[in-house]
């Protein structure tokens, strides 16, 4: 539904910074634009219609193990922790999160998102009210992709964290990304080898580095912390598929040890 005439005399520019190798649209929607984008051009409708009918028992599962890892390793009772999805979408992860007896908050952008949220429970917070919370825990699952200011987003989330608590930054990964920009394959489907979803027009307006965010996030006064592997693997499931399981036992290590995966776990730096 991309209306063109939003877009006339628009380039697509891609340009990396020198320090971080972080990608970046040079060019990127503005309010209006990115309100006209996520309520009008992409139908919602729609596509929670095809979430519904796609993502079947091993996308909630692993939803459930992120958040069993989380609550082990803060250590303490779920219901005693709060949690908060940063862009939730319909807000399946924090629905999950209220399943575990954690308190669970949502923020988002899209009203009709927002509408089924709170009719599932989940408290849903604005950007300004941010700073009153402490969180336990923040959950940003693919959110800095498309965000503007993310130095300046993830500074300001920091202010609605505990000092011992955690946040997640997950963008999507794509280590050899320049090779896929000299084939430049439009065609090519989300998830396939050239795929270049990770830098798509309008939306993926960031493409991270595991480096970008590190020097991102030490900028905004956090460090990383590894999520212990006796945790992941203490909550994995699906050992009964040969495939599933080389999976279980190599992506801790893909994480943790090779750091080839854009999915990181941070705190505050202690002063």
């Amino acid at each position: 539904m991309v209306e063109l005439n939003y877009l006339k005399d628009a380039y697509y520019i891609l340009c990396e910074c020198s320090t971080c190798e972080l990608l970046f649209q040079r060019d990127i929607p503005n309010n209006s634009l990115m309100e006209r984008l996520y309520d009008h051009w992409i139908d919602s409708t729609k596509v929670f219609i095809q979430e519904q009918q796609q993502f079947g028992l091993e996308y909630y599962s692993y939803y459930a193990r992120e958040i069993m890892q989380v609550i082990d390793y803060l250590g303490k009772i779920p219901s005693s922790l709060n949690f908060l999805d940063f862009g939730m979408g319909w807000g399946k992860w924090a629905l999950m999160a209220k399943a575990f007896g954690c308190g669970s908050y949502g923020l988002e952008l899209s009203a009709e998102r927002i509408k089924y949220a709170k009719s599932n429970g989940i408290s849903v917070i604005n950007w300004d009210e941010i700073p009153q919370y402490q969180f336990d825990f923040i959950n940003t699952e693919q959110v800095f992709e498309h965000i503007p200011e993310p130095l300046q987003t993830l500074r300001y989330l920091s202010r609605g964290l505990k000092a011992n608590g955690i946040l997640k930054i997950s963008v999507p990964t794509a280590n050899d990304i320049k090779r896929r920009l000299k084939i430049m394959d439009w065609k090519s489907s989300k998830g396939s080898r050239n795929s270049i979803n990770a830098v798509a027009p309008l939306e993926h307006i960031n493409f991270f580095k595991r480096n970008s965010i590190s020097k991102m996030a030490s900028n905004a006064g956090f460090e990383e912390i590894l999520m212990p592997l006796k945790l992941q693997y203490k909550y994995l499931n699906n050992w009964f598929d040969l495939k599933k399981i080389i999976k279980n036992f190599l992506f801790p290590v893909y994480i943790n040890i090779l750091k080839k995966q854009n999915y990181i776990f941070l705190r505050k730096k202690v002063i």
